[in-house]
């Protein structure tokens, strides 16, 4: 069988999929990336080895994310490609007629404006937590519930209070002296998911023409509550995707899978035995110019694979490219 690799490291989780030369989905992953990258991709390539069949054969491997550079280098990729471009591939796969793609996930969040099958817009957040699971992930813990279950009681609200979404320290702030106040769990939960959901519109999506349909990609898509909010403030339906949560794995996978077709060659791909090496990572300010850059660079045995994170090319190495 012959498929091909899509990987995705955030900065809170890391997404495997596998696809097959049809590019249906045959496998996927979805892990912590806890601080580790390389840890994690490296056992996320272990696990994945290990659940294939003996026959498979990697003919292509793919990166995005926001560490899309390093994986790429440890498992010499053959394509490396931004989160947008990923996640917007993987939407019209499943829903040719998306016109809005809204991608919430750890850290960061996204809105993707499609037009007859082609990005026309796009806006991102990579600052403010207050519009992302990480900060739904702590009020969670403060409440001593699951975020599993954090959805599930947003929709038990019948009369959500307000919450002040603009920052994260307001926010809980305001939680807490609604607690004080006597206000129900699930109506301060269901407060919150509307709070972070105008922070999404007036951030991500300001100024950008939201029209029907929209999709809901991203590991905050997993939550109930949100897709509610969303769609009573949007008054549109909000379709979430199957696999919505390794949408950007799937978009990796399925570009190195067009890639590798157009250039009729074989893959970079060095095999599974990657997870098993040892690499190392430092960076380094770089004073050629009042840029003063960090550069970031991979070793492996002592060796310089890659560097990147450079405004110019002065010391851009990478091996896998």
């Amino acid at each position: 069988m012959e498929v091909y690799l899509g990987i995705d490291v955030g900065s809170v989780t890391t997404k495997l999929a596998v696809l097959d030369k049809e590019d249906q989905l045959i496998d996927a992953l979805y892990l912590r990336t806890a601080g580790k990258p390389i840890a994690v991709v490296q056992e996320g390539l272990r696990e994945i080895a290990r659940r294939l069949s003996s026959d498979v054969q990697i003919k292509g491997v793919g990166t995005t994310g926001s560490a899309r550079y390093l994986a790429g280098v440890i498992v010499s990729a053959d394509v490396i490609k931004n989160e947008v471009t990923c996640q917007a591939v993987a939407a019209l796969q499943y829903f040719p007629e998306v016109q809005t793609v809204i991608e919430i996930g750890g850290q960061d969040s996204k809105i993707i404006i499609i037009r007859n099958g082609i990005i026309t817009d796009f806006g991102m957040n990579t600052v403010c937590a207050a519009g992302t699971g990480s900060f739904l992930d702590q009020q969670a813990s403060r409440l001593n519930m699951r975020i599993e279950d954090f959805g599930e009681r947003a929709l038990e609200s019948k009369k959500p209070v307000r919450i002040t979404g603009r920052c994260t320290v307001f926010a809980e702030s305001d939680m807490i002296h609604k607690q004080q106040m006597g206000h129900r769990i699930e109506d301060i939960i269901y407060g919150l998911c509307q709070a972070l959901v105008r922070n999404y519109l007036n951030n991500v999506g300001l100024g950008k023409e939201i029209l029907a349909p929209i999709v809901f990609q991203g590991g905050v898509a997993f939550n109930q509550g949100i897709v509610r909010a969303l769609e009573e403030i949007l008054e549109a339906k909000v379709t979430v995707l199957p696999h919505h949560e390794v949408m950007g794995a799937i978009g990796a996978a399925l570009l190195v899978h067009e890639e590798m077709a157009a250039r009729g060659d074989g893959t970079k791909f060095k095999g599974f035995g990657v997870a098993d090496a040892h690499f190392r990572t430092s960076s380094f300010e770089c004073k050629a110019c009042p840029s003063m850059c960090e550069v970031a660079q991979l070793f492996l045995d002592g060796k310089v694979l890659a560097r990147w994170g450079g405004r110019c090319d002065i010391w851009d190495i990478m091996t896998c490219t």
